[in-house]
């Protein structure tokens, strides 16, 4: 008999866990989305949308996307000096510049219209790699 009590403690203590496991995980996979009246939508963890809003951008893609708008309301060399301060001043930045600077000499070659006019502006910022986004915008 203690035998058997030790034989159902044991199974109780291996099955337990997971049964409550899956319990909780399939009581919160159902959230209302929407107002009391409409339908329940169904949530699960690898849903693309879930992932895609709670992921924050990283900081390299902000600064991109903030000297790109400089550009455009102001000119290439305002968005070339404060890509070279923000990596004088974020070192982790550093390895991003040589991307950064290219596609604003791209999107400098596409404002313009003119290689000649964006190459204009050109600073030794990241080496020659803003020279090298108005070549390959050309």
């Amino acid at each position: 008999m203690n035998q058997a009590a030790r034989r159902i403690g044991r199974t109780l203590a291996l099955v337990l866990p997971v049964v409550m496991v899956l319990s909780g995980t399939l009581a919160v996979t159902r959230v209302p989305w929407a107002a009391p009246t409409a339908e329940s939508q169904v949530l699960t963890a690898s849903s693309d949308t879930a992932s895609s809003q709670a992921r924050a951008r990283a900081p390299h893609e902000v600064l991109r996307d903030k000297l790109l708008t400089e550009l455009q309301e102001k000119n290439p060399g305002v968005a070339l000096t404060h890509l070279q301060e923000a990596t004088n001043g974020r070192p982790s930045l550093a390895r991003y510049c040589v991307d950064i600077a290219r596609v604003l000499g791209q999107a400098a070659v596409a404002k313009y219209h003119s290689a000649k006019k964006a190459q204009a502006y050109s600073r030794p910022v990241c080496d020659t790699s803003y020279a090298s986004g108005v070549a390959q915008g050309h």
